[in-house]
């Protein structure tokens, strides 16, 4: 039974309706403690664990980072930034207060060593402290080491942890290692860092981190799909007329211009969190939701993507130029800092793509994703056939009106329902109406980064909602050819945009050669 502090009367709202197991005894390692990724994300996932009641008496938090700081500092540090969210509120972290139990609950159980990730010694000295806390602490001799690191460093840091006897999983004890995207940064590099790691690690101890998985309404695909008669003899192409996955930011590359000089929009969203997106909705019913079960489909779906033959015609790139985005003017992507001013790197990119399989055969499915649009929204659109008009001549109708589900992912998490409906009046005149599921409207929902179930999930075991190695390589395998091919031919297509819009209008005609249309960002 854990003995955090009490819930908020929000939390406890989501208990009552849902009953957790606490989470085993461990040692949780985070290598790169000072990072930005810790201060915004993982700590205050770990609070809000902790105010769920998630989180076991035996629980110790070890940062491990080079630099010579003291636990008191670091602490400080985090409590200053944590402070900070609550004060703005406009991170991913959302909370009215700072629960002060429940934070010194958390950072009572901090403890930190200072060292480069590189010298052996870091990992002596390591392997010595998670020793005295496993006699001490009551951890249990569990194990969670944390790569919130470059990704340059995450295979140096298995190796260490390898070398140094650290992983290795003896006397009923688990050792886990979570690994943050970029998983290489394409496919020659995605099999190499496979390869390396796997000479430490076994299959079942690596958690492929991809933070979209941890939203409420990405989990809730299988759900709607599975758990419903109505909706799932309908999800073919019999069926489906398309479908359009969309994940739109407000925001431009920031201070990150080194990051995006050598990434782009396609590595950056594609192979990882549009491509989970996809094989959520196109994946076919799995036999369980045993972990292995689910990875199976969901990597069936992502290697029967058909390759990719004309990159010209079947994917756009663009990079936004000046605008103004939420009423603001911006610079355009080449006068960003560390970003050439000659650069070709895409902010932008869209790409219509087939799955080859029996349910999809025929199905387009247009994926897009960038940088200083009119507005962040990710979504899965899923557009069904028209119905006959021939009922319809001689009436005041012109024209079918289409039906559409549409899953919200965020920021306003739901599902709507469109369909047509006759006006009220003597003739028949048809008007679009939708049914709203909204997930605040329904459900008491505990503030969430989208962090906590999979950090909770790394704690049990369960890995139904991390990438495994086929499903990494078969994404990357997907998206080389476009790789080459814009490699090959830079700037050759490349389509700017005005920020604050929608996109090239190059994007537009991937849909309107089939007479089909992007959905509105409005």
């Amino acid at each position: 039974m854990a003995t955090s502090p009490n819930p908020s009367a929000r939390s406890k709202a989501v208990a009552k309706a849902e009953t957790v197991a606490v989470a085993p005894p461990c040692a949780m390692v985070i290598f790169g403690a000072g990072g930005d990724l810790t201060k915004r994300l993982v700590a205050p996932a770990l609070y809000n664990l902790v105010t769920a009641r998630r989180l076991p008496d035996g629980f110790r938090l070890v940062g491990v980072d080079h630099g010579n700081r003291t636990v008191d500092e670091w602490r400080k540090n985090l409590t200053d930034m944590m402070n900070e969210f609550v004060a703005k509120r406009d991170g991913e972290f959302q909370a009215d207060r700072l629960d002060q139990a429940a934070w010194k609950w958390l950072t009572d159980r901090m403890t930190y060593v200072q060292g480069d990730f590189t010298d052996p010694r870091t990992y002596s000295g390591l392997k010595e402290h998670l020793a005295g806390l496993d006699k001490t602490a009551g951890t249990a001799g569990n194990h969670l080491f944390y790569l919130a690191v470059a990704d340059r460093f995450f295979s140096v840091v298995v190796a260490a942890l390898g070398t140094a006897g650290m992983v290795s999983e003896e006397g009923g004890h688990w050792r886990r290692v979570v690994i943050e995207k970029p998983f290489g940064h394409d496919l020659p590099s995605a099999r190499a860092l496979n390869a390396a790691i796997l000479k430490s690690l076994q299959e079942h101890q690596i958690y492929r981190m991809d933070h979209f998985l941890g939203k409420e309404t990405v989990q809730n695909i299988m759900a709607l799909r599975f758990a419903n008669g109505l909706f799932e003899p309908l999800w073919n192409r019999q069926h489906i007329d398309h479908v359009q996955i969309s994940a739109t930011e407000t925001v431009g590359v920031e201070r990150r211009g080194k990051f995006y000089e050598v990434t782009g929009a396609l590595r950056d969203m594609v192979p990882n969190h549009l491509f989970q997106l996809l094989a959520l909705t196109a994946m076919e019913p799995p036999i369980s939701f045993d972990a292995e079960a689910v990875r199976d489909k969901k990597a069936e779906v992502i290697q029967a993507i058909r390759p990719v033959k004309q990159p010209m015609r079947d994917a756009v790139r663009g990079q936004y130029d000046a605008g103004t985005v939420l009423g603001k003017p911006v610079n355009p992507y080449r006068r960003e800092p560390d970003v050439a001013p000659d650069s070709n790197v895409e902010t932008y990119v869209a790409w219509k793509l087939q799955i080859d399989n029996w349910r999809w055969a025929g199905v387009p499915f247009y994926l897009r994703t960038g940088k200083y649009l009119r507005r962040r929204w990710t979504e899965v659109a899923i557009r069904f056939h028209q119905a006959p008009y021939t009922l319809f001549r001689g009436t005041h109708v012109e024209r079918m009106n289409p039906n559409w589900m549409i899953l919200r992912i965020q920021p306003d998490e739901g599902i709507a329902l469109q369909f047509a409906a006759k006006r009220p009046g003597p003739t028949m005149t048809l008007g679009n109406v939708s049914m709203d599921f909204a997930y605040k409207s329904y459900f008491a929902t505990a503030p969430s980064t989208g962090y906590e179930t999979l950090i909770y999930d790394c704690m049990i075991g369960d890995a139904t909602l991390f990438q495994r190695a086929d499903n990494i390589e078969a994404g990357w395998r997907a998206v080389q050819p476009i790789l080459d091919f814009w490699a090959g031919n830079p700037g050759k297509g490349l389509a700017t945009y005005a920020a604050g819009g929608d996109g090239p209008a190059a994007a537009d005609e991937l849909l309107t050669r089939a007479g089909r249309a992007w959905r509105p960002l409005e």
